[in-house]
């Protein structure tokens, strides 16, 4: 019995890998050319990793921080499955704090060092400088994320008034992130 559930959990980790090899195969040459330079990696590195990402953004109706009589939409938290181009879920975004965890156990957290607009209802293209993971695997010396060709997610344009704070809203958006390791 027991090297039943041993062999099925060598099974399910050998299907992880594949997965995410599959993914980092997609990797490699992309073409910054048409992106903002805010959201552009820097120079000698590489894509590692293409995702396709789905799934949300919460936004919570607070006090604005400049004018304590109005109240605006903050940024409450990230909630998305990141899938290679095969669609298998190979990294889960979440927060705060932003951290990306791939299903082989390695996962980032980082600082965003940038953003420029994307479309109209969209959350803006973001660079983020990664923070090391502290376990081997897919997100292992990963160095920049970038996010973008984005589809919604951003907060509400009406909705937000002094008497609804603390209300949330759950806004659902769709884009890509590139994980870059230096070459």
């Amino acid at each position: 019995m027991k090297n039943q559930y041993m062999s099925k959990g060598l099974q399910i980790s050998a299907a992880s890998l594949l997965m995410i090899a599959a993914s980092q195969a997609s990797a490699g040459t992309f073409s910054q050319d048409k992106l903002p330079s805010e959201v552009r990696v820097p120079a000698g590195h590489e894509v590692a990793m293409h995702t396709n990402a789905v799934g949300n953004i919460t936004w919570e109706c607070k006090v604005d921080a400049k004018d304590d009589s109005k109240a605006a939409w903050a940024f409450a938290g990230p909630r998305a499955v990141l899938s290679d181009t095969d669609g298998n879920h190979v990294v889960s975004y979440f927060g705060p704090p932003a951290t990306w965890e791939s299903l082989d156990g390695s996962s980032l957290t980082g600082t965003q060092i940038a953003v420029s607009p994307s479309e109209k209802g969209s959350i803006p293209m973001q660079l983020v400088k990664a923070n090391e993971s502290a376990r081997p695997g897919a997100l292992k010396d990963v160095a920049y994320i970038q996010r973008i060709n984005l589809n919604g997610g951003a907060a509400p344009a009406t909705g937000c008034s002094i008497d609804k704070v603390g209300h949330k809203v759950v806004v659902n958006y769709s884009g890509d992130y590139l994980f870059w390791k230096m070459k």
